[in-house]
């Protein structure tokens, strides 16, 4: 089985239990922006890493989210079919910038989750961070350590947080226990 590529930084893979999904599917987590932190179970093993998707010089307004769906695309093919993506839902956003790019990423995701028939699902943030602490509404240094306690050497908090929405997909099988 081929592995999921590693845009940018990827931390090294790690064992993990193998969960159902259908022949040769991988399950995805995303902390959606311009730095996208990912994690994907393939084959029993856990990839992750982070994706910039910053806006070059010359580029077009919707470059970056072309450059963000060839990547999953990429990533899916890469990991064999994806059975499922999971991504955390973020409510509110600290400034105007922000909330149009989450909002650009996320009609993205769910556009292509919807052409290549691979279901989808948010994931609130306090179920995140209460999942991976604990605590509903800890920082960013808490997850990322929380993530570390559990054996994974995240590269920064997006790749932590991808981490911990794939743990907790797996754990909960997406909420269903």
């Amino acid at each position: 089985m081929s592995q999921c590529p590693s845009p940018i930084p990827r931390s090294a893979p790690h064992p993990a239990p193998v969960i159902a999904t259908s022949a040769g599917s991988a399950i995805l987590a995303l902390d959606l922006g311009t730095t996208t932190g990912w994690a994907s179970l393939a084959g029993g093993i856990v990839h992750s890493g982070t994706a910039s998707f910053r806006s070059g010089r010359y580029d077009g307004g919707g470059m970056r989210y072309l450059r963000f769906q060839h990547w999953l695309g990429q990533l899916a093919n890469d990991c064999g079919g994806l059975a499922s993506v999971y991504f955390e839902e973020v409510r509110r956003h600290v400034g105007t910038d922000a909330a149009h790019l989450y909002g650009g990423f996320l009609a993205t995701l769910t556009a292509w989750c919807e052409r290549q028939g691979v279901a989808y699902q948010g994931v609130p943030v306090g179920t995140i961070k209460r999942f991976a602490t604990g605590k509903g509404n800890a920082g960013k240094d808490a997850v990322l350590a929380a993530m570390r306690q559990r054996g994974f050497q995240p590269a920064d908090d997006n790749e932590a947080d991808a981490i911990a929405i794939l743990l907790w997909a797996m754990e909960t099988r997406g909420g269903v226990l």
